[in-house]
């Protein structure tokens, strides 16, 4: 079934310092399965791609509240986010705020893109 998943194009999007990202990567090579990486420090996160993310996930999953750099915005920009192009704005003007990694499966459906890294459902996926 590994196989199968070398024919899609895998994105896996995030910080390459990310714990979570470092497992998730690692995760992938340790199945020998091919993606690229989009590093938002390097790349960024364009306006299109965030868009159509909070489209099919919401904006909600998307948005990283447990992290330090959530919790070192101000309350006032905290208090900002409140629908879906608030949080897009935030989201491309500060990258780290995205729940990381964001997965393009290269896939069509509602399946297609997964937020963080659960090892046992990206087993299931393969």
């Amino acid at each position: 079934m590994i196989s199968a998943m070398k024919n899609h194009s895998i994105t896996v999007y995030g910080i390459p310092n990310c714990d979570t990202v470092k497992k998730a990567r690692a995760w992938l090579d340790a199945q020998d399965i091919d993606y690229t990486f989009h590093d938002f420090k390097k790349l960024g996160a364009p306006p299109a791609l965030v868009d159509g993310w909070i489209a099919a996930l919401g904006w909600e999953p998307l948005l990283n509240r447990k992290g330090t750099t959530w919790r070192k915005l101000d309350p006032a920009t905290q208090g900002t986010v409140t629908d879906p192009a608030s949080a897009s704005a935030l989201m491309q003007v500060n990258t780290s705020v995205i729940k990381r990694p964001v997965v393009d499966w290269g896939t069509s459906g509602k399946d297609a893109l997964t937020v963080g890294f659960d090892p046992e459902a990206w087993a299931a996926r393969i």
